[in-house]
């Protein structure tokens, strides 16, 4: 689609495993000439995207196999959903809810019972605003991104979600339940692409991001432990020392370029 394209042009995909509610909002869109397309199993929503690439989704969070957030997460890493704008619409109200829905990438956050043109106007407003800075990434536009492997979806959200809580990752059944899997398949999903579990993978990205803190910043020891989910700097300097053969301030002495220390 053209990012000068009219409004009635807007492409609006659904996904709410409970639509029925949504008739009077449905009715509405599609008097104003939008077209509609429905996904009522969440752990498809990712894929049906990509295939249809719609100019905005509304998505519910509370559904049966995977909830709305989950379904965030997902779409925010496949490269062809990635920029499409995402309005939450739900029941879900709590202040924690919203500011979550709007952290993992979500334009708008709208609490049922809803008046539907309300949200019409904010589909319109949301959508020119997408047209705007991405008119490349619209249906008709070239996008260079290919359709991502599931698994590889799910791996890259929770590669992410562990990023943001390392310094207190979820446990493995949580994480894989904020990615809208299990944790055996989440397990399994990390061995088949890194060769490790998730443990290990918290492990190696934990070592990664204190060199770049050591090397990057000039925070003390106990704050980059802190950062990087360790319980002291002096456990920190162990499990460092034992990883690399150094001891993070000799570490930090030598990425900036000043005199090693052989200890902390």
């Amino acid at each position: 689609m053209s990012h000068s394209a009219p409004p009635q042009d807007i492409h609006v995909l659904i996904i709410d495993d409970c639509p029925e509610a949504l008739r009077p909002l449905s009715s509405l869109l599609h008097s104003a000439g939008m077209r509609l397309s429905l996904v009522t199993e969440p752990r498809q929503a990712v894929q049906r995207a990509q295939a249809l690439r719609p100019d905005l989704i509304l998505l519910d969070v509370h559904m049966a196999q995977m909830d709305g957030f989950a379904v965030c997460r997902l779409l925010q890493e496949a490269p062809l959903t990635r920029r499409i704008p995402v309005i939450f619409l739900t029941s879900a109200s709590a202040v924690e809810q919203r500011l979550l829905g709007l952290t993992l990438g979500g334009v708008d956050y709208v609490i049922k019972p809803f008046a539907p043109e309300e949200v019409l106007a904010r589909i319109r407003i949301h959508v020119q605003l997408a047209w705007r800075d991405h008119p490349a990434d619209t249906a008709g536009g070239s996008v260079e991104a290919n359709h991502q492997d599931p698994d590889q979806t799910v791996l890259h959200a929770a590669m992410r979600l562990i990023a943001r809580q390392l310094e207190a990752p979820p446990p493995l059944s949580e994480i894989a339940r904020q990615v809208g899997t299990h944790d055996k398949k989440l397990s399994a999903i990390f061995r088949r692409y890194l060769g490790m579990t998730v443990f290990s993978f918290i492990r190696e990205e934990r070592l990664r991001r204190s060199k770049q803190l050591l090397a990057d910043s000039h925070l003390g020891i106990q704050d980059i432990a802190d950062l990087v989910g360790f319980r002291s700097a002096a456990n920190f300097a162990t499990a460092f020392r034992e990883r690399t053969g150094m001891t993070p301030s000799a570490f930090r002495s030598r990425a900036q370029g000043g005199p090693q220390r052989l200890s902390d």
